[in-house]
């Protein structure tokens, strides 16, 4: 049955909304389009074609073979040797061309001569001779189509791109948490036991490397010397004061913050996937825009679950000891000649499409689909390459078409 193109009634109104008029070409393709008459069926169950005496069914046969016409034809009511008819079928599709196919006489039928590919969505031109005669039909058999104004796909927020190459990016996902580096935690102790005369610094100070944190009398030498920073940091501990003796013991302790390692589990299925310098993208906790690293260490141990510790530093004083990352490992880099973004995708009957954009067309676009990584997905069939294509909110599309009530008409 003819797709009949309606424009959701919330499509219309933001077109209202945005214009204060509706646009004599919206009005149109968004007001309900007459019944169409159900087109008379043939015994072969195809479409019934009549001129006179002469009539022919077309038919898209599928049973056991790829789709192709099947056309019998008769004269007052009885058949006709298909060898003396001369029959073409030209399919007028939505911005991919036109197919031409002619047929053989095969029994006591016309076989075309091309496989239909999907979606059977095209206008169809037939021309027949019988006797000397031309006979013309034309008519419209629309799948998975429908019409949107340019001003309400905009509103809506219907974005497309171009199908093209693309670059995909195959990760396995991995979960652990982050941890200060060896050495980012320094312990600072008095070389020789003392008094400490003065504290030069309070806890939660930012110290530099070769700040003074304390001077110390010595109780051998009566002499005083300084304890200087070994490295930058922040105060993050202190145990002594003015007036005490340092006895051996840590006076305090300065943690820099400016590296971390995030820690993340991999277990044994994607082992080999995993080496030094592989690319990864962190979510971590509170952070609110993702990181990106390398491998830089793989633990040559595993944990009591079997999982092996893959090492990730990050150089970020804003991240915490202790938050939970989530983390894509990249395990494969592959260019692909042609791929559409995932976000684009919905399905419609039994397949995966995309819906092609021509004009203010909408059509969809039955895929054959590959590997997939980040937000592509590889495609080996169904679409060709400079096609416009829906990505964002194609979802409208889908309900638009469901609610319109195209079939998949034979």
């Amino acid at each position: 049955m003819k797709n009949k193109n309606i424009l959701s009634s919330l499509s219309l109104a933001i077109l209202i909304s945005l214009t204060g008029v509706v646009a004599p070409n919206a009005v149109a393709a968004s007001s309900p389009a007459a019944e169409q008459a159900e087109p008379e069926k043939g015994p072969h169950r195809g479409r019934m074609l009549r001129e006179g005496d002469f009539a022919i069914e077309l038919s898209i046969f599928e049973t056991g073979v790829p789709p192709e016409f099947r056309v019998w034809a008769t004269n007052e009511g009885q058949p006709i040797d298909p060898a003396k008819v001369s029959l073409n079928v030209k399919l007028i599709r939505l911005g991919d061309g036109t197919d031409d196919i002619n047929f053989n006489a095969q029994g006591d039928f016309l076989r075309g001569d091309m496989v239909i590919y999907e979606p059977h969505s095209f206008v169809v031109a037939i021309e027949a001779t019988y006797q000397g005669k031309k006979y013309n039909w034309r008519y419209d058999n629309f799948e998975g189509r429908t019409t949107i104004e340019q001003a309400v796909a905009d509103a809506m927020e219907i974005n497309t791109e171009i199908a093209g190459p693309a670059t995909i990016h195959q990760t396995i996902p991995a979960y652990g948490k982050l941890s200060l580096p060896v050495g980012a935690k320094r312990n600072i102790a008095a070389r020789f036991d003392g008094e400490i005369t003065k504290l030069h610094v309070n806890f939660g100070e930012i110290v530099k490397k070769g700040q003074t944190l304390f001077t110390v009398e010595s109780n051998e030498s009566l002499k005083p010397y300084v304890i200087k920073a070994p490295i930058n940091g922040v105060i993050t501990q202190l145990f002594a004061n003015a007036g005490e003796q340092t006895n051996g013991k840590t006076l305090l302790t300065i943690t820099n913050f400016n590296r971390h390692i995030a820690k993340l589990a991999v277990y044994p299925s994607d082992y080999s996937k995993v080496k030094l310098e592989t690319p990864v993208t962190l979510n971590i906790e509170g952070h609110e825009n993702p990181l990106v690293g390398e491998v830089s260490f793989i633990e040559p141990s595993v944990r009591d679950d079997q999982a092996r510790m893959v090492w990730v530093e990050l150089a970020d004083a804003e991240l915490a000891e202790g938050n939970f990352v989530k983390a894509n490992i990249e395990v494969a880099t592959i260019d692909v000649p042609l791929a559409v973004k995932r976000v684009g995708l919905q399905s419609f009957r039994d397949f995966t499409v995309v819906y092609a954009k021509v004009g203010k067309q909408y059509e969809v676009r039955m895929l054959e689909l590959g590997r997939a990584g980040g937000e592509w997905i590889e495609v080996l069939g169904g679409l060709k390459t400079g096609t416009e294509y829906v990505t964002d909110n194609s979802y409208i599309l889908k309900a638009d078409i469901e609610k319109s009530g195209a079939s998949h008409d034979h």
